[in-house]
């Protein structure tokens, strides 16, 4: 009669094999502190103390019909510590007598192989990692468990909505408070072809809108050419309706017109010789000359 696995064991592999597969299948829906994980784990944990108990008695009455000298036996490793029995069976070697008994009946070159029993710990990690095994493939292939691009797109997720929030609670850009940065030019010319290049050409050099490359300008609302962009982006054309309030409209915030004003400082002011070298629209209205400085 063999003795059992302490209860302790199974509770031990049952909850971690539970958080296991919760972390797989559900890691992001914050398990540890969800009401349905702690009740499943109480519901688990009862019935494996249920199971225990329904074993105490099959041992009991398989213990009755032992013999007294199988008791004792029984009991002696009943008492042994379980982890000192994983120890034992670890690194146990049999005597000359029990080799006999557990010798296979062939060799070779006068070695032979024992019929030996694996050691409970080592079939413990071959089942935990058939185990796990299984649950992992199930996960990577049913849910976005270890996908590298279903990471890469909850990051990017997490990013934008902390930069959205920064945004958010961060000053608006205004008027006043624009200033120029070459650092902004990258990403004001991206925003200028997707707001502004169907009027005013590749590159600013003009189309239906004005050529934003030489140094004649329709409206002179400001000093500085940056701050006069910027005053266009956001109140648009008095003498066209086709140039909208951009800003006031919600089309692009405050941040976003300082970006394209420092885009279009850049392209008439350190560029405008090679641009307009390439060739642009005619110029329409007065020739201005800005006040020096970009801001």
């Amino acid at each position: 009669m063999k003795t059992r696995t302490p209860i302790s064991i199974y509770i031990l592999v049952t909850v971690g094999l539970t958080i296991m597969a919760f972390e797989m299948f559900a890691h992001d829906s914050g398990y540890f502190s969800s009401a349905f994980f702690w009740g499943l784990m109480l519901i688990v944990i009862i019935l494996l103390l249920i199971m225990n108990s329904i074993g105490d008695l099959i041992e009991n009455q398989n213990f009755s019909k032992l013999s007294d000298e199988e008791k004792v036996q029984y009991l002696k490793e009943k008492n042994t510590p379980y982890f000192q029995k994983l120890w034992n069976s670890a690194f146990k070697k049999q005597s000359v007598t029990e080799e006999k008994d557990i010798l296979i009946d062939h060799g070779f070159d006068g070695i032979t192989e024992l019929d030996n029993s694996l050691p409970k710990w080592w079939l413990g990690l071959f089942y935990f990692g058939f185990i796990f095994c299984a649950v992992y493939m199930v996960a990577f292939a049913f849910t976005d468990y270890a996908h590298p691009e279903a990471e890469l797109t909850a990051e990017t997720k997490t990013m934008l909505a902390s930069i959205a929030e920064f945004e958010k609670n961060a000053p608006q850009i205004n008027l006043e408070t624009a200033k120029y940065s070459a650092d902004n030019i990258a990403e004001g010319q991206e925003l200028f072809k997707t707001n502004c290049v169907t009027c005013h050409g590749d590159g600013g050099k003009g189309g239906i809108g004005p050529n934003l490359t030489d140094r004649h300008w329709i409206n002179h609302k400001e000093k500085s050419l940056f701050k006069n962009v910027f005053w266009m982006l956001e109140n648009g054309s008095p003498n066209n309706p086709t140039m909208r309030p951009f800003i006031k409209e919600g089309t692009i915030t405050g941040k976003d017109a300082e970006k394209i004003a420092a885009y279009v400082y850049h392209i008439n002011q350190e560029t405008a010789p090679i641009t307009q070298a390439k060739g642009g629209a005619a110029p329409q209205g007065q020739e201005v000359e800005w006040e020096n400085g970009n801001n």
